[in-house]
């Protein structure tokens, strides 16, 4: 090889590192450009709903919890100072998703997602087994009423020879998750409401808390209260909900640690 042909290759080679080093380094700052532009998952407090305090909500059927056969059960419930179906007002209709057919009960058993109900008598499968069951009073948009009476608690015996197999203390802290649920799209995805029931106990800096993990970032509730959560990427979401006590220790029961996933769209 001419020493002239050398002088060009190693001209070329030198000229070639040149270009792939600044091609990295444009790699990498365009990579922390998307990294930092990336929205930012935040928790704040949702504040501005009517109080609705004085609601109260009470099963009338079935008288006994205690039922022969799994089936269709027939349920009835009364309430008062609330109105099923109506607008609840305030300026959180507006942020949030926000249900057309109003405010409802929430019903859950075994913390599995809730069925909404807008009339007070509606029929339900129960297999058998030992269940819990919640339901509570819930504003067009979800969020719970959070008073001792707006809430049902139960404990069903359904069959012959029920088992418990989620071993039910109805007596100790329990956690039971409501909101969100489903899929968003849309303006309902910039806000989406975080809501559950804790039950048996009180939340507090120093006492029992609530750790919530969304998309792996993890932070810690210390008053009872519906939480705003913004940032969220579009696709599938991931909630972790888990009731600890002062330590940061998961509180044993069946409920006390629960996941669920939504997705957004655009």
């Amino acid at each position: 090889m001419s020493l002239i042909l050398l002088a060009v290759v190693l001209v070329s080679c030198k000229q070639q590192k040149k270009d792939s080093s600044v091609d990295s380094a444009r790699d990498r700052e365009m990579q922390g450009s998307m990294e930092s532009e990336a929205p930012q998952i935040t928790l704040e407090k949702l504040e501005g709903s009517p109080a609705y305090a004085d609601a109260v909500l009470q099963l009338e059927e079935p008288k006994n919890t205690t039922i022969a056969d799994g089936g269709e059960v027939n349920f009835n419930f009364t309430m008062n100072n609330y109105e099923l179906g109506a607008q609840t007002s305030g300026p959180n209709a507006e942020r949030l998703a926000n249900s057309g057919k109003g405010q409802h009960i929430h019903f859950i058993l075994n913390n599995q997602p809730y069925s909404a109900h807008y009339e007070p008598a509606f029929a339900k499968e129960i297999p058998n087994g030992v269940h819990h069951l919640v339901a509570f009073l819930s504003r067009s948009y979800h969020e719970s009423v959070k008073n001792e009476r707006s809430v049902v608690v139960k404990k069903m015996v359904v069959g012959p020879d029920a088992e418990d197999t989620l071993g039910l203390d109805m007596e100790s802290p329990t956690l039971i998750y409501s909101r969100p649920k489903g899929e968003y799209s849309g303006a309902d995805t910039e806000n989406l409401m975080l809501d559950f029931f804790v039950l048996n106990t009180t939340l507090s800096e120093n006492g029992n808390k609530v750790r919530a993990t969304i998309n792996g970032n993890e932070f810690t509730i210390s008053e009872w209260a519906p939480h705003i959560v913004r940032g969220l990427p579009m696709g599938e979401v991931t909630i972790q909900l888990e009731l600890i006590d002062g330590e940061g220790n998961l509180i044993p029961g069946p409920f006390n640690q629960v996941t669920r996933t939504v997705t957004l769209k655009e």
